[in-house]
């Protein structure tokens, strides 16, 4: 069984008390260059919480999200990430995509506004690699 608690992206004391409580961390990471400042926050904020409140909690992955083949900036930002992380980077990455963006307007997750969706089948593979090698 998997219980997932969704933060905020911040540091904030709803994210140190899931951070806390949780045994490991996903740690979604959008493919620019102001995220690998914030992953640097994230990772510093882990460490001290592993240090003094949760000794058993590790990064379960990474997941490259919003990445685009085309631009430089996504692939640099994905080699950066998989260079520090190794095999903790997912295979799959959330690829940039107008329906996903459109499917929260629309008061529905992306597989019920749109399975076919790229976006979509990109989360249906992570469930899927999260379930085969979690």
């Amino acid at each position: 069984d998997y219980i997932i608690i969704v933060c905020p992206p911040s540091l904030g004391l709803l994210t140190l008390n899931a951070l806390t409580a949780a045994e490991s961390v996903l740690i979604p990471i959008q493919c620019e260059f102001y995220a690998l400042e914030g992953l640097g926050k994230l990772l510093n904020t882990i460490r001290l919480i592993q240090r003094h409140l949760n000794p058993k909690l590790q990064i379960a992955g990474v997941l490259l999200t919003m990445y685009d083949s085309r631009l430089n900036l996504s692939r640099e930002v994905a080699a950066q990430v998989k260079s520090y992380f190794g095999s903790k980077v997912f295979k799959t990455a959330i690829t940039r995509n107008v329906r996903l963006a459109e499917a929260p307007s629309n008061g529905k997750p992306i597989v019920l506004y749109d399975i076919l969706s790229s976006g979509a089948q990109n989360y249906m593979s992570l469930a899927g690699e999260i379930i085969n090698h979690g």
